[in-house]
């Protein structure tokens, strides 16, 4: 309706236009939740949204390259579209999966199973964050969700409908625990998922996952080959092949033809070359169906990622918890765990397959910080420099107004692995510690010198400085240098002499 006039049109035209498009809104394919029937989300505004440095709280040396910020990630995104859209290689969230068990806080309290708004307070929370943080992939960038049965499907239309249903990579089930449990209802819950949307699918493609040694044992080398261990593929396929019809003749003189509804992959040509080239198996009697010989030294370095992640090779929940005891130690006890923290083995995984050394990868529902903690181990493992920004609330609620899971659990969490922990040595790693501060429209002049600094240095470069109460402030190298004059004024400009210059 936005390119047509409608200035001609009478009073009831337009009542008629606009309740056949409501009508088309909402019987259209796809999601719709109560949005205007429910409660207003209270995080959302219209506020500029500025960032306060702590460095009490912040680890390492400035200038730092990685990001804790403390607030809503309403107002954290916000600032984040701002200061890094169309950077970010990689977003791994795991947001909360509004079980009704008090994982779900909306408006400062628990959304509970009784809730009649339950599944739409969630929609419309999880919406207006995906919608901002969709801005800040790159082209090539991808994003992933964990999630679980109860609202797998909502969370992807909604997805569908922010990246386009064309962008949808995969839909991983990831084995979050390895034991049945027989007091279950119906089934033992065992799984979660790990949805996958690139930002655009013709410009995002993973990486291979390292071999693992249990795939290689698969090859060996019965015929004492000189090229050394191998497998087999099999020679046939269902697939139609106009030139897969003839017959093959053993060394023994047994006849093969495809196996009835298949036909063999290759041409007669193509075949001879691999008898040639004795790259065709007939068993240890030399009386089995051929297969085609594929040699571990020819293998690719990687090997393509499934959708099935066993906890053998991505983690599962008991080994988190476990390592979040271990690293939190005292601090572990009590109300902080609340949260249900993933095991770095599945976020290291993640890491491995959607990002390069250089990357930049945001988490906006930190929890207890394994993202930063995945990653720091990486780098220091392939030597990489990527970067991350975790973005975390208090939690606090009317009933805990003093909790603070991002300073007291996130923040400590990733010192300790980045400086050490007991007889644990550091993983190298920085980061600096930022606040949310919602400035209202009509009061943007109370900004200060240090909110624009930073964003300044968030926009233009990879690294962040304290402000400092100097008449110029610098960072940067002989490439690309910013410079901010707080307090400007002529006596801080050197001005040509010549008015024709």
């Amino acid at each position: 309706m936005a390119s047509k006039q409608y200035d001609d049109l009478s009073k009831d035209e337009l009542i008629r236009l606009l309740q056949a498009r409501d009508q088309r809104d909402a019987t259209r394919f796809g999601l719709v939740w109560e949005a205007n029937e429910i409660e207003r989300d209270k995080a959302l505004n219209k506020d500029f949204v500025a960032l306060d440095l702590d460095p009490s709280l912040s680890c390492g040396n400035a200038p730092w390259r990685n990001l804790i910020i403390e607030g809503d990630n309403f107002d954290a995104l916000r600032h984040l579209r701002m200061t890094f859209a169309g950077k970010v290689k990689c977003i791994y969230i795991d947001p909360p999966y509004n079980t009704g068990n008090k994982d779900f806080i909306y408006n400062d309290r628990f959304v509970d199973k009784e809730d009649l708004w339950r599944h739409s307070k969630w929609c419309e929370f999880m919406f207006q964050r995906l919608t901002l943080a969709k801005d800040l992939l790159r082209q090539d960038g991808v994003i992933l969700v964990s999630i679980d049965d109860n609202e797998i499907a909502q969370l992807r239309l909604i997805m569908d409908r922010i990246f386009g249903a064309n962008n949808f990579v995969a839909n991983i089930i990831w084995q979050k625990v390895f034991t049945v449990k027989n007091s279950a209802r119906h089934f033992s819950d065992m799984h979660d998922y790990i949805v996958v949307f690139a930002n655009n699918t013709d410009s995002w493609k993973p990486n291979l996952l390292p071999r693992s040694a249990e795939l290689n044992e698969t090859y060996s080398n019965p015929d004492d080959d000189q090229r050394g261990p191998w497998t087999t593929n099999a020679i046939q396929a269902r697939n139609f092949y106009g030139a897969g019809t003839y017959e093959i003749r053993s060394p023994a003189g047994k006849v093969f033809l495809p196996p009835r509804g298949t036909y063999w992959r290759v041409s007669k040509e193509s075949y001879d070359k691999l008898v040639d080239d004795k790259r065709i198996w007939w068993g240890s009697k030399g009386q089995s169906i051929p297969r085609i010989k594929k040699f571990l030294a020819e293998a690719k370095q990687g090997v393509v990622p499934a959708t099935l992640w066993f906890h053998k090779e991505a983690g599962q929940n008991a080994e988190a918890k476990t390592e979040l005891r271990t690293i939190m130690g005292e601090a572990n006890e009590g109300d902080l765990f609340f949260v249900t923290p993933k095991p770095v083995r599945l976020i290291d995984r993640i890491l491995r397959l959607t990002t390069d050394a250089d990357s930049l990868i945001v988490d906006f529902f930190a929890g207890s910080g394994t993202t930063a903690h995945a990653v720091h181990k990486l780098n220091k493992e392939d030597g990489g420099n990527r970067r991350v920004i975790l973005v975390s609330s208090t939690e606090a609620t009317a009933d805990e107004p003093d909790k603070n899971l991002c300073r007291d659990v996130c923040a400590t969490r990733v010192r300790r692995v980045v400086e050490g922990y007991g007889d644990t040595e550091g993983l190298g790693g920085d980061f600096a510690y930022l606040r949310c501060r919602r400035i209202e429209p009509g009061r943007l002049m109370e900004i200060d010198h240090s909110q624009v600094w930073t964003a300044l240095q968030l926009i233009h470069g990879e690294t962040l400085a304290p402000f400092e109460d100097v008449p110029i402030l610098s960072t940067g190298d002989e490439e690309q240098r910013l410079i901010y004059l707080p307090p400007v004024s002529y006596t801080h400009l050197t001005l040509p002499t010549n008015r024709e210059v």
